[in-house]
């Protein structure tokens, strides 16, 4: 048996280490199943890194709550629904078309889903006097 240049051993093929030859095609080999729980929290995240970009909202004790996120998965595409607090005064339907592009984007490129619909719920406008309030000067 040669063992040249070029040459590889009769049991291992062009693939890695320990993998068969015979394996399916991998449209045939099933699925990759992310739970709602899992998008729903990438979803989550995503919100709060586009509303750091988005919408500033002043960080103290009394501020904004974090973003929350539910998701939906079907057959390979995502409905997702997001609360969060805005600031005021803002061009409200301008940041949260921004804010629903951003997420869209950001789940789609993280979990490989479609993202079918961002709803977006303000649960409140937050002004200065609120993001100063109970602040110790």
């Amino acid at each position: 048996m040669s063992t040249g240049p070029g040459s590889q051993p009769p049991d291992e093929g062009p693939g890695p280490p320990g993998r068969s030859a015979d394996l399916p095609p991998p449209a045939e080999r099933g699925a990759t199943v992310i739970p709602d729980r899992v998008v729903a929290r990438i979803a989550a995240r995503a919100a709060h890194t586009a509303q750091s970009r988005r919408a500033v909202i002043p960080p103290d004790r009394g501020g904004p709550t974090a973003p929350s996120a539910s998701a939906t998965v079907r057959t390979g595409s995502v409905r997702l629904h997001l609360a969060m607090d805005l600031p005021y005064p803002t061009d409200i339907p301008h940041v949260c078309e921004r804010i629903q592009h951003d997420v869209a984007e950001r789940v789609t490129q993280l979990t490989g889903l479609e993202v079918g619909e961002v709803t977006l719920t303000v649960r409140r406008l937050v002004t200065a006097a609120d993001a100063n309030r109970g602040r110790v000067l």
